[in-house]
């Protein structure tokens, strides 16, 4: 639609830059007159301000000058209708998205809040929309908006850190918030917002200084992540063991029918809440994964369980596959 009204905005344009310069050009070669008074003539008729001649026209100057009278008459009409319409419905259709936007938002649940849309904040929107996550994302770059609000991503526009912004992306209801702006101290003030507004929030926040991270966990952040030295570590390990995060790196999580790698809750396995023991799933026999690790309710981790592992109730399974069998995996247990 921008694209249509803006196209109409340039032909009006370009109709007034013909019309004035065929005036100009009209009244040098009948009137004989220099290129100010051409100038000044056009102008005063085609604004129709009535002030007096500077040449004086014969006949056929008065012929063109009503000519170029009716015709920016036209030409000004339109352009005028044209501006007015192309402000008035953009201004119009950008209040229709932003009130559909947030209707959509009060309507969602467990749903994970972005806090902007820079270099991390893409690669996590992409990420969770592989993964068919619900997700709002934070900017107040309008620029930035603008850019990407003609696809399915849900806005809204405003500073991270007001209570006003967080609630209108329906942080009462959330599950998640993962703040990614460049800034540690403005991901602090974010973390101490969400964290009070929404106390059982799993909030994830971004870090670029080392003093940074100890804040963070004090202000309520979950986990704190550190781009630069992830980043830093993956490359020493190509040197170290490079055979090794080869592999791991082959290891996708990203959805598409490409995923190797999933994590299972105990609820999903067992519906009736019976604790079973990994020998007693056999997910390797029923499907082909491998269970390569076991969550506990208390947050443990135990790497390669054994066999005769008892599933507790709010624990969960990390199981490794080809994504045909973790594709089997989702189907039998309706993942």
């Amino acid at each position: 639609m921008y694209r249509f009204f803006k196209s109409k905005f340039y032909l009006a344009l370009s109709l007034l830059i013909f019309v004035f310069s065929v005036g100009v050009f009209g009244f040098r070669m009948i009137s004989n007159a220099n290129w100010i008074d051409a100038i000044y003539m056009t102008v005063i008729t085609v604004t129709t301000v009535g002030f007096k001649e500077v040449v004086p026209l014969d006949e056929s100057g008065k012929l063109f000058t009503v000519f170029l009278i009716i015709i920016s008459v036209f030409v000004f009409a339109y352009a005028i209708s044209v501006i007015t319409e192309y402000i008035l419905s953009r201004s119009t259709l950008k209040n229709i998205i932003q009130r559909k936007t947030l209707k959509k938002i009060r309507r969602m649940e467990n749903h994970i809040i972005i806090c902007g849309f820079g270099r991390n904040g893409k690669q996590a929107a992409e990420k969770l929309n592989a993964h068919n996550q619900e997700f709002v994302i934070i900017e107040k770059d309008r620029a930035i908006i603008e850019r990407y609000e003609d696809s399915e991503t849900y806005f809204v526009e405003g500073n991270a850190s007001e209570d006003e912004v967080l609630q209108k992306a329906g942080i009462e209801q959330a599950k998640c918030l993962i703040t990614a702006l460049p800034s540690d101290a403005d991901n602090l003030f974010v973390v101490l917002s969400a964290r009070q507004i929404n106390k059982k929030l799993l909030i994830i926040s971004r870090a670029s200084q080392e003093t940074s991270y100890k804040k963070l966990k004090l202000a309520g952040a979950d986990n704190v992540i550190m781009p630069d030295k992830i980043g830093g570590e993956h490359m020493a390990s190509l040197v170290v063991v490079p055979d090794l995060v080869e592999f791991i790196d082959n290891l996708s999580i990203s959805g598409d029918n490409t995923t190797n790698v999933e994590e299972i809750k105990m609820e999903d396995l067992a519906s009736s809440g019976k604790e079973i023991t990994l020998k007693e799933l056999d997910l390797r026999k029923q499907t082909g994964c491998t269970v390569i690790g076991y969550k506990t309710p208390a947050g443990e981790y135990i790497i390669n369980p054994e066999a005769e592992l008892k599933l507790a109730k709010e624990s969960k399974i990390i199981v490794l596959g080809r994504p045909e069998q973790i594709e089997l995996l989702n189907q039998k247990y309706n993942l």
